[in-house]
């Protein structure tokens, strides 16, 4: 059984910065991606950040140069660097594993709320 535990959320002033973790067990953590997807209230659950088990990276142009993702495989965590955040960040994130290198997500986290205020 997969389990996926973020923790790091919290609540930033604009332009603040947070660190988010995802900590993976129950499946061989390094041949898999990880990703990160947000959901704010009353919004549709939307994508943020992906990063293949070969630390290739990919991002939401929303977060482009002001997210970066990352994976320590000998940890079996993966991080969401967040910079100069924006009320609009403002959301549940979640992180996922796919159970493949480049497949669907299947495993996903419980979530952890990051509030940014103005």
């Amino acid at each position: 059984q997969v389990q996926l535990v973020e923790s790091g959320g919290g609540l930033v002033q604009a332009g603040g910065s947070l660190r988010l973790s995802c900590a993976a067990s129950g499946r061989t953590f390094s041949r898999s991606d990880m990703g990160w997807f947000r959901q704010a209230s009353g919004k549709e659950r939307e994508f943020v950040s992906r990063i293949t088990w070969t630390g290739n990276t990919y991002y939401a142009d929303s977060v482009k140069g002001r997210f970066t993702t990352s994976r320590d495989n000998a940890k079996n965590t993966a991080y969401l660097q967040m910079n100069s955040l924006k009320p609009e960040d403002t959301a549940v994130y979640y992180c996922a594993q796919s159970a493949t290198t480049g497949g669907k997500f299947v495993y996903w986290g419980q979530g952890t709320q990051v509030t940014v205020s103005s």
